[in-house]
């Protein structure tokens, strides 16, 4: 009975050091401005390497865990993507950088399957909304780590210590997974015909990218709000990124409440729209106070990053049970490509529309994706 709960520790270990990278580049954000001279639109694309990196790459993840086991692709691709971060330390221009970012998250984004299914077959579907819930915490833990950290690393050694620590950080989530990480096995195996079947199904589709037009909102603010606090409002980059960790803190609790939830009531999809419109609600408040002042601004920016971080542990169940046990980490790695590819665009809008109208417009805009979530996710049913 306990070993599962040892695989959800190891798993969320191990997917909290990749997860620390997408906080840990947006709060490098200013210093590698700095270093490398870019521009906001640069900065929208270093946030989004990443992601285009992991995009390519999830859904071959997901089939290689259902096919060879967890252990051996969530060590594999964790080990690769600390290397790039060794490399990073030492990127000698921004088209190098960009460049290593983007295998990072290639290789990086195994952890995300592989943690995922084992965690999904050691628990019960009465228990699997909580279990996950926790599992996905590990997102906003890693970027509690790297909001914490980075800061005063970076102050002593640049981005080379912030890299390297981050490749420190992957290296223990890689002996985290071999020590512990397994999967049970699944009777039924994998057959070709059935995982195609499975990423044909449109139920699959539309939960995917209704669910996945949120990840919108939390770019724009955990992915912008460092750059926007030291810009807009002029506190120190220290101060800036406390916001940000602040706003990790309330998506833990977030994720295990939501994911606590879902069991209760047996349902994914309906809270799943209910924390949507949270999402938009928090994003409108955060509009209005743009320029307002930082003492309401601050508590406001944090509550939308805690929110926008809410829903993905919803998400990420209600696709592993459409697909059930045997093709699980192949819907896993198909509903985490579909954010991967939003990732992808996310930054480089919300950067362009900053640099053509405003700060303020551009949160305005960024609470529309969540209700157009919201809307799309309407026609299915949980059960």
């Amino acid at each position: 009975m306990g070993y599962r709960w040892a695989v959800l520790a190891a798993g969320t270990v191990a997917q909290a050091s990749f997860s620390a990278i997408t906080i840990g580049i947006s709060v490098l954000a200013p210093v590698l401005r700095d270093e490398y001279g870019l521009s906001l639109a640069e900065i929208g694309l270093l946030l989004a390497a990443s992601w285009v990196g992991a995009t390519v790459t999830l859904l071959p993840w997901g089939l290689a865990a259902d096919r060879y086991g967890e252990r051996v692709v969530l060590a594999i691709g964790l080990a690769g993507c600390a290397a790039c971060f060794v490399g990073a330390a030492y990127a000698p221009d921004f088209e190098t950088l960009i460049a290593l970012l983007a295998v990072s998250g290639a290789a990086g984004a195994s952890v995300t399957s592989a943690s995922g299914r084992a965690v999904m077959h050691w628990f019960g579907p009465e228990e699997r909304g909580l279990a996950l819930g926790i599992r996905q915490t590990a997102i906003p833990i890693g970027g509690l780590v790297a909001a914490l950290v980075i800061p005063s690393l970076a102050d002593a050694g640049g981005s080379e210590y912030a890299f390297l620590f981050l490749a420190a950080f992957c290296a223990a989530g890689v002996v985290a997974g071999l020590l512990v990480v397994r999967g049970r096995e699944i009777p039924d195996g994998i057959e070709p015909d059935t995982v195609a079947r499975t990423l044909r199904d449109g139920r699959l589709w539309r939960l995917c990218l209704g669910s996945g037009i949120y990840l919108y909102a939390q770019v724009a603010i955990i992915g912008f709000g460092v750059l926007f606090l030291v810009d807009e409002h002029r506190l120190s980059e220290h101060s800036a990124a406390l916001v940000i960790a602040s706003s990790q803190v309330l998506a833990v609790g977030f994720r295990i409440a939501a994911g606590r939830w879902s069991d209760v009531v047996h349902a994914r999809v309906g809270p799943l729209r209910v924390v949507g419109l949270a999402v938009s609600a928090s994003l409108v408040a955060t509009s209005v106070l743009a320029n307002g002042p930082v003492g309401l601004l601050v508590p406001a920016l944090a509550l939308a990053g805690g929110l926008s971080m809410g829903w993905n542990g919803l998400s990420f169940v209600a696709a592993a049970e459409m697909a059930g046990p045997g093709k699980s980490g192949a819907a896993i790695g198909f509903q985490q490509s579909i954010l991967s590819g939003i990732g992808v665009a996310a930054p480089v809008l919300f950067a362009a529309t900053v640099s053509t109208a405003s700060w303020t417009v551009a949160f305005a805009l960024a609470a529309l994706f969540p209700l157009v979530g919201w809307w799309a996710l309407r026609p299915l049913r949980d059960g």
